[in-house]
C-alpha cells in the first residue's frame, strides 16, 4: 500500500453534488482539500432529472449561493430553460427551478473546481476508512493507495452496495453504467454504524425525433429568474419543454404486468422508496381513480436528441417499458434510448451524526448527502456546503457552524435527519418550514451573507453587495411609512397604500414616480415583501425568539435520561438513542410529548 505524502485537512469522498459543494466550501476557506472519486469524467453528474432547484429545492439551491456555494451559478450558467413555480402563490412558496443541459453542467462544475485554490482532484475507489482510536485519519482506495487526512467527509451517493433492478435482471451499480461501492458498507459496519437500505429510480429516456409534439402542449419558460444573487451569469439558448399524459391503456399495461415489478410481484426491491415521487406503478396502484398522469418532456441539452420522460420512472422489464412508453400521447412512436430502472443502496442512519453532519462515533468523520437518506441534488448539495464548512473549521480549531431552523431550509433538513427515524428518502418541501416566511428564496443572501462572510466562504464585496441592498430596503420601508398620498379620499402613507391586496410596488411607482423610488426588480420585490407581510413577519419572528429560548437550553453529552423521574420509557429510548444537543432538538424529536419537554426541564435546572 502506498502512502500518499501529503496530509490533507479535508478529504471529500465522491463528487456528486454533496462532494463538490463540500470540497469547495473547504477550499475556499483555506484548507488543504482532496476530492477524490471513483471517475473524473463523473464529477457534477446529473444522474436523474436534468433539472436544479423546485418547490422548496430552488430556496436551498439559493440559499448555498448566498453560503457561497457553486451550484446556483453553475445552474445559471448551463441550464436551456428557467421558470418560477408557484409565482401566483404566495411569496413563500415561490421557488425557482431550471432545466439544465446534463454535460455541459458536469463539465462546468468540474472545470470550476479545478480552479479552486487549495484543492486536488484525483480520481480513486476508496474501500475503507483509516481510524485510530475513535478518530479517522484517512481512507484506502481499491488502487492500493492510502490517503492520510485530518478529517474525512463520505459523499458516497447512491453508490454503498448498489443495486439496479430492470424487471427480474439486477445488476452492481452506483447508476446505470457506473460500477457500485462494495467496499465502504463493510467498512461503517465495522465501525459501528448502524446501516439501512433505500431505493430511489430513473424514467426512460427517449430519443427527440421520434416524439410527435404537436399531441404535446408546449410549456415555455420565465424572463428574468436566476439563482445567483451576483453578478449574472452569460445564458445559453433557452428551450420549451413540453407536457404529456398517459392513458387509460398505460395503466392497463401496467396493472397486467405487476406480477413482474419487483416491487409488487417479485418482491426482490426491499428498500424504502420516496413517496413523494414515487414510481409510475405505484401511481397507477394509488391513485387506481385516476385516467390519467402528467408526463413532462425534458430536453437533457443542447447537444443531445435524449429527452427525459419526467413522471414515469418504473423498475418494470424493459419490453413492459416499451409498451408502457408507446401508449402515451404523442409517444406513440418513441425511441426508448436507455431504459427505466430501480436502484437500491446503503445509508447510514439518522441518529449518527451531529447538526455539524459529524458522526457520533467517529471524530473527524462527516456524512452528506444521500447517504444519510436524502434524495435529491440540492438537499445533497446543501449537506455537502455544511459539512465542508465544518470540517475546516475543525482542522482551524474554530467553533462549529449549526444552522438552525429559522435560518434556513438546510436548517430544517438538517434538524430534520438528526431526529428523525427516516421512513422513506428525505425531500424538501416548502410545508417542513415552521417559519417559512422568513425564509423565502428572494432574501436568502440577506439571511446567509453575513454569516458566509465571518466564515470566509465569501468575499467582502459580495458581503457588501448584500449589506448594501439590506441598508437600501430598511431604509426605504422606513421612509415610505413618511411619505403620504390621497387615495380615495383620504391621505395614507405611501407604505400603507403598497400594502394594499390590490397594489403593488410597480403599480406604485407608475402612480407616484414622486415619491416611491425604482431599484430594479430585485430590491423592488424586497420592500414590497416586508411592507405587505410585515405583521405576520413580526408574529414569526417572536415565534423564532420562543423557539431560540429552548435552543439555548444545552443538554450535557453524559446526561442520563434513564435517571429523570416521571420521563416515559419511550421518551428515555428516544432521547438516549438521539443524544439532543439542547432542549429545542429534543422538543422536535418524533414521539416526545409537551409533558416530556417539561419534566427534561425540570431536570435540567435541577442539575
Amino acid at each position: 500500500m502506498f502512502k500518499y505524502p501529503k496530509i490533507f485537512d479535508v478529504l471529500v469522498v465522491g463528487a456528486g453534488h454533496a462532494g463538490c459543494e463540500a470540497a469547495h466550501a473547504a477550499a475556499r476557506m483555506g484548507a488543504e482539500t482532496l476530492l477524490l472519486t471513483m471517475n473524473l469524467d463523473t464529477i457534477g453528474k446529473m444522474s436523474c432529472n436534468p433539472s436544479v432547484g423546485g418547490t422548496a429545492k430552488g430556496h436551498i439551491v439559493r440559499e448555498i449561493d448566498a453560503l457561497g456555494g457553486l451550484m446556483g451559478k453553475v445552474a445559471d450558467r448551463r441550464s436551456i430553460q428557467f421558470r418560477m413555480l408557484n409565482a401566483s402563490k404566495g411569496p413563500a412558496v415561490r421557488s425557482p427551478r431550471s432545466q439544465a443541459d446534463k454535460a455541459l453542467y458536469a463539465l462546468e462544475m468540474k472545470h470550476r473546481l479545478e480552479k479552486t485554490a487549495h484543492l486536488e482532484i484525483k480520481q480513486g475507489t476508496t474501500e475503507s476508512l483509516i481510524v485510530e482510536g475513535d478518530k479517522v485519519v484517512g481512507v484506502r482506495t481499491q488502487e492500493g493507495i492510502e490517503y492520510q487526512a485530518r478529517t474525512v467527509i463520505l459523499s458516497s451517493g447512491t453508490f454503498m452496495r448498489g443495486l439496479l433492478h430492470i424487471g427480474q435482471t439486477q445488476f452492481s451499480g452506483g447508476r446505470g453504467g457506473d460500477k457500485a461501492s462494495m467496499g465502504l458498507s463493510p467498512s461503517l459496519e465495522a465501525l459501528g454504524f448502524k446501516l439501512g437500505r433505500l431505493k430511489t429510480g430513473t424514467p426512460p429516456r427517449i430519443n427527440r425525433r421520434s416524439i410527435d409534439f404537436s399531441k404535446c402542449e408546449e410549456q415555455p419558460g420565465d424572463e428574468g429568474v436566476r439563482f445567483s444573487f451576483d453578478e449574472p451569469e452569460e445564458r445559453m439558448e433557452q428551450i420549451p419543454c413540453h407536457i404529456t399524459y398517459t392513458t387509460p391503456e398505460t395503466h392497463a399495461v401496467i396493472r397486467n404486468n405487476l406480477h413482474r415489478s419487483p416491487m409488487y410481484g417479485t418482491g426482490t426491491i426491499q428498500g424504502i422508496g420516496p413517496r413523494y415521487c414515487p414510481s409510475i406503478e405505484d401511481k397507477v396502484v394509488r391513485f387506481a381513480d385516476k385516467d390519467r398522469h402528467q408526463i413532462f418532456l425534458e430536453p437533457e441539452g443542447l447537444t443531445t436528441e435524449e429527452v427525459y420522460v419526467n413522471g414515469i420512472s418504473s423498475s418494470l422489464p424493459f419490453d413492459v417499458q416499451l409498451d408502457l412508453i408507446h401508449s402515451c400521447i404523442g409517444l406513440e412512436k418513441a425511441e426508448v434510448m436507455r431504459p427505466a430502472y430501480a436502484i437500491e443502496y446503503d445509508y447510514v442512519k439518522s441518529e449518527q451524526v451531529y447538526p455539524t453532519l459529524e458522526t457520533k462515533k467517529i471524530e473527524g468523520l462527516f456524512l452528506s448527502g444521500q447517504i444519510n437518506g436524502t434524495t435529491g441534488y440540492e438537499e445533497a448539495a446543501g449537506q455537502g456546503l455544511i459539512a465542508g464548512i465544518n470540517a475546516a473549521l475543525k482542522c482551524q480549531g474554530k467553533p462549529p457552524f449549526i444552522m438552525k431552523r429559522s435560518d434556513s431550509y438546510i436548517g430544517v433538513m438538517i434538524d430534520d435527519l438528526i431526529r428523525f427515524d427516516l421512513t422513506e428518502p428525505y425531500r424538501m418541501f416548502t410545508s417542513r418550514a415552521e417559519h417559512r416566511l422568513l425564509l423565502r428564496q428572494d432574501n436568502a443572501d440577506l439571511r446567509l451573507r453575513p454569516i458566509a462572510y465571518e466564515l470566509g466562504v465569501i468575499s467582502r464585496e459580495q458581503y457588501e453587495r448584500a449589506r448594501k441592498k439590506q441598508e437600501i430596503i430598511t431604509n426605504e420601508v422606513e421612509r415610505l411609512g413618511k411619505v403620504f398620498k390621497t387615495i380615495e379620499g383620504r391621505g395614507s402613507s405611501c407604505a400603507q397604500i403598497i400594502s394594499r391586496p390590490d397594489w403593488t410596488y410597480a403599480l406604485a411607482l407608475g402612480q407616484y414616480p414622486d415619491a416611491v423610488n425604482d431599484f430594479g426588480e430585485e430590491i423592488n420585490t424586497q420592500i414590497e415583501m416586508e411592507l405587505k407581510y410585515s405583521g405576520y413577519i413580526e408574529r414569526q419572528k417572536k415565534d423564532v425568539a420562543k423557539l431560540e429560548h429552548l435552543d439555548g437550553i444545552r443538554i450535557p453529552k453524559s446526561f442520563d435520561y434513564h435517571q429523570v423521574v416521571g420521563l416515559r420509557t419511550e421518551a428515555k429510548q428516544k432521547l438516549s438513542r438521539f443524544t439532543p444537543e439542547n432542549l429545542g432538538q429534543a422538543s422536535r424529536i418524533s414521539g416526545l410529548t409537551p409533558a416530556d419537554i417539561s419534566i427534561l426541564l425540570i431536570a435540567l435546572e435541577k442539575r
